[in-house]
């Protein structure tokens, strides 16, 4: 690796160590010729995929937009960050696993709500009426129903 120092083309790897719960290393390098010291990380590329929309346009998957809803939802409800941020990232994750390069917004609808509904009932319907467009009372009490039924 080059020297962001000197540009010299020659580094050497004199530390190794996991970071983000091994997601990623981290490696302390020296440059063999100015002998500065700088830190790099090494992290499997994650291949982005094109979410096709109910109207056929497509759009790069954005992360923050999966983030946004969930916060959405998830207002005023006992929910902590870190809370939202593991559910974005396993969201995240299994999307990449699913290995296509494109996947549409009901598949991706669909996987929130199901998080959703593991989280937080109150945010689970928040989302499902945004999501599912809900038109009238009836819609929600129909969903609250499926709930309450599922409990039993």
């Amino acid at each position: 690796m080059k020297c962001p120092f000197c540009d010299h083309p020659d580094t050497r790897v004199i530390d190794s160590r996991p970071t983000d719960e091994g997601q990623a290393i981290r490696r302390r390098r020296v440059c063999d010729s100015c002998k500065k010291r700088f830190t790099t990380y090494e992290k499997v590329e994650e291949i982005m995929f094109m979410v096709v929309k109910k109207d056929g346009s497509r759009e790069l998957f954005n992360r923050s937009k999966v983030r946004n809803g969930i916060i959405n939802a998830c207002k005023k409800r006992p929910i902590t960050t870190d809370q939202i941020e593991k559910i974005v990232d396993d969201i995240e994750r299994g999307l990449n696993n699913m290995m296509e390069k494109e996947i549409s917004s009901t598949v991706i609808g669909e996987v929130i709500l199901d998080n959703l509904k593991e989280l937080d009932e109150v945010a689970y319907v928040r989302f499902a009426s945004v999501y599912r467009q809900f038109e009238d009372v009836d819609t929600f009490i129909r969903e609250i129903e499926k709930l309450n039924h599922k409990k039993r």
